[in-house]
């Protein structure tokens, strides 16, 4: 027996024996059937359930609306060494989540955001060193108000930039004329100038320019040129006749002074000739002139002739009064001569060749040819009339007038007939005659 037991007891040392614990205490209460009071865990790396890293951060700032996940809780082993994962209530308190943003600073652009908004203008810092140090280069021209740059918000900023802008632009559009006016030969500055002054004679003022150029190429050292000098000189200072000039001529050559005499006279000649261009350009600004003061007392005595808004011994509204004043001073018509009329103009020519009314234009030329006349004549044909209306009123109340006398004799005379009575019979036999 004891061989025997050693021998069990060896056995049992080297087997591995399962044991089923449920089944041997089945009955028996466990782990799980123990009612334990809820404690807040803090969670260890080894009870937290592992999550994906929040990457969330680098592609922008992070959304209010977005809700924190909540923290997951902590889970309980069992005596079976199983563990569970215990699901948050509403009633647990939900651990506040880290974020990276805010502990790096970058979250303070969201909160700059999430303040009102200031109305008004925006003061911009800085900037006002530059716009000064431009100011005191030239190179950008200040406002004529007294407020400070340091004062200036954006819009100001931008106003001064466009108003320097448009007076640069300003600037080259009245300097390009100028330009142009200057890199021109001096022959076409002569002829630009006499065309800017209302000098219509080209073809005269370019006869003089050609002549004062020919005057300029003759050689005072050829013979041929020389005498040619003299010539011009002589005859343009009236000395005598052609033959007179001659004579003159050969005098000098037979003393050989011809060369002398040209080269003395070759610069005076010049003068002349400029001279001559510049009388037509002085003549032509002396009409111009003549035309403003003519165009200024044109208008002045229109404006006077119409400010008590008569025409004549009749009253205009006001509307009628401009527009005559407008028609008469503002050339805004285009006339068939290429150039711009008034109105006055603009109507003679529509309704002579545009709309012929030649009754309407024979009207207008006697009005204008006799005033008087055509007014007399007016006013004698409305009389005419007055006196045929007043005529016709005499006859029409004529008329009206027998006409009520018929109807009262008609009436009188139906009243005549039946107001006549007869005698009533005597009825009473026993009345005595």
């Amino acid at each position: 027996m004891a061989d025997k037991e050693t021998k069990t007891v060896e056995e049992t040392k080297v087997e591995k024996v399962e044991i089923n614990l449920d089944e041997i205490f089945d009955a028996a209460p466990g782990g799980d059937s123990i009612t334990l009071p809820e404690e807040d865990q803090k969670p260890s790396i080894f009870s937290r359930k592992q999550r994906e890293v929040d990457t969330s951060f680098l592609d922008g700032p992070p959304s209010k609306t977005t809700e924190e996940a909540p923290a997951e809780e902590t889970t309980s082993e069992t005596t079976s060494e199983t563990t569970e994962t215990v699901e948050p209530t509403k009633e647990e308190e939900v651990k506040p989540k880290i974020d990276v943003d805010e502990v790096l600073g970058l979250n303070d652009s969201n909160e700059e955001q999430d303040l009102p908004i200031k109305r008004g203008r925006k003061k911009i810092e800085g900037i006002a060193d530059v716009f000064n140090k431009l100011i005191k280069d030239d190179k950008i021209v200040p406002f004529d108000d007294e407020k400070p740059l340091e004062e200036y918000s954006a819009k100001d900023y931008e106003e001064l930039i466009q108003a320097n802008l448009d007076e640069r632009t300003r600037a080259v559009r009245n300097e390009t004329p100028k330009q142009f006016f200057n890199s021109l030969p001096e022959e076409l500055q002569i002829a630009a100038r006499y065309v800017a002054d209302g000098g219509e004679d080209l073809k005269g003022l370019f006869g003089a320019l050609a002549q004062v150029e020919e005057t300029r190429e003759i050689n005072p050292k050829s013979e041929k040129g020389q005498e040619r000098i003299i010539t011009e000189y002589l005859s343009a200072t009236g000395f005598g006749t052609a033959e007179e000039i001659a004579e003159e001529i050969d005098i000098w050559k037979d003393l050989g002074k011809l060369e002398k005499q040209a080269t003395k006279f070759k610069p005076k000649l010049d003068k002349m000739q400029e001279k001559v261009v510049a009388k037509r350009l002085q003549a032509q600004q002396m009409k111009k002139k003549q035309q403003q003061q003519a165009s200024e007392n044109y208008m002045k005595n229109v404006y006077n002739t119409l400010k008590d808004g008569r025409v004549g011994q009749t009253r205009i509204d006001r509307k009628t009064q401009s527009l005559l004043y407008n028609g008469l001073v503002n050339p805004s018509y285009p006339s068939i001569n290429g150039k711009n009329t008034n109105l006055l103009g603009h109507l003679l020519e529509k309704y002579q060749f545009v709309e012929p009314n030649y009754p309407l234009i024979t009207e207008a030329l006697w009005l204008l040819a006799d005033p008087k006349g055509y007014k007399t004549n007016l006013m004698r044909k409305g009389e005419n009339k007055a006196v045929e209306k007043t005529v016709r009123k005499l006859k029409t109340a004529q008329s009206q007038k027998r006409s009520s006398a018929a109807v009262l004799n008609k009436d009188a005379g139906a009243k005549r007939k039946t107001s006549r009575k007869l005698p009533r019979g005597n009825k009473n036999i026993f009345k005595r005659f």
